[in-house]
């Protein structure tokens, strides 16, 4: 059996064992795409990330589910970034881009005064499309009452990178009902069947925060709920600009979103968004904070 070292990341939190959790493996160029999907499914983290050799990028990612592989994920980009900084493997460059399914992305880091990393990542353009199915059937799937769902906002599809469905709820209290259904969601997705799901309020938990959410995986995915998720942050962003402040945005707009209260998980994701034509600029900042390492064993073929 081959063994392959694993290092687990907290991104979005400075506190281990809150955030969310990421498993990073430094030597992707030596691992095949079977036996990367092997190594995220034995971790079992909601992705694990494998940084590999670019040739049009300082470097590029790879994120897997434990059940398949992903365009982009927000909190192990910052968990690899992390990293890669912590064991001096970027020649202390502050600027840098990556390589994903999603595109090239830039990534700017910077130390605060107190010592803290914080990373930029720019993700891709805002994308949103309708969702036309049923309402009801919608929120018992999360486990909601249609009643729940705030009906002075639209439910879209949004996508930074990845899609996921974005359900604005209209208040606080409704996120501790939530009890997720996920092998239905396919059912009544049916536009973008392996979206995850995303309801999100604008009450939340702490007065610095502009949104509170949580995030409820594809059944694809092998996972049932995520804890603090960069993607859908962003794409959270593009829409609290476009219909939650579109009277009074102009230029830029930065927001605090927070998530993972509900399983002890909290983290914090700061999102700015700028106006670019007709659409958005979308960056998101966090942090991440190691945990441990520990080996997974390959299955020998």
């Amino acid at each position: 059996m081959k063994s392959i070292k694993v290092y687990h990341y907290d991104a979005f939190s400075k506190e281990p064992n809150k955030g969310n959790a990421a498993g990073v493996v430094l030597n992707g160029d030596e691992l095949t795409d079977a036996q990367m999907q092997e190594i995220a499914f034995k971790v079992g983290f909601n992705e694990t990330a494998f940084p590999v050799k670019s040739e049009v990028a300082d470097f590029r990612i790879r994120f897997f589910t434990p059940g398949h592989e992903m365009n982009l994920c927000g909190h192990a980009t910052m968990a690899t970034v992390y990293s890669l900084i912590s064991k001096g493997l970027l020649d202390e460059k502050t600027n840098f881009t990556i390589e994903t399914k999603a595109g090239i992305l830039p990534i700017n880091v910077k130390l605060s005064t107190e010592g803290e990393t914080f990373i930029t990542m720019k993700q891709a353009s805002p994308l949103f499309n309708e969702f036309n199915g049923s309402r009801e059937d919608l929120a018992s799937s999360i486990g909601l009452n249609e009643s729940d769902i705030d009906g002075d906002l639209p439910i879209l599809y949004g996508s930074t990178g990845n899609w996921t469905l974005l359900i604005p709820i209209k208040h606080l209290e409704a996120f501790k009902r939530m009890k997720p259904n996920n092998n239905v969601f396919p059912a009544i997705l049916k536009e973008i069947p392996k979206s995850s799901v995303h309801p999100f309020c604008t009450e939340a938990y702490d007065s610095d925060a502009d949104m509170h959410a949580r995030h409820f995986s594809s059944p694809f995915s092998g996972t049932v709920e995520d804890a603090v998720t960069g993607t859908a942050s962003g794409v959270m962003g593009a829409f609290f600009a476009k219909y939650i402040k579109s009277d009074r945005f102009e230029e830029s707009l930065n927001i605090i979103v927070e998530q993972g209260h509900e399983i002890e998980k909290d983290g914090r994701v700061m999102v700015n968004v700028t106006k670019n034509n007709e659409s958005y600029d979308i960056e998101i900042t966090g942090n991440a904070v190691y945990v441990k390492e520990f080996d997974v064993y390959l299955e020998d073929k």
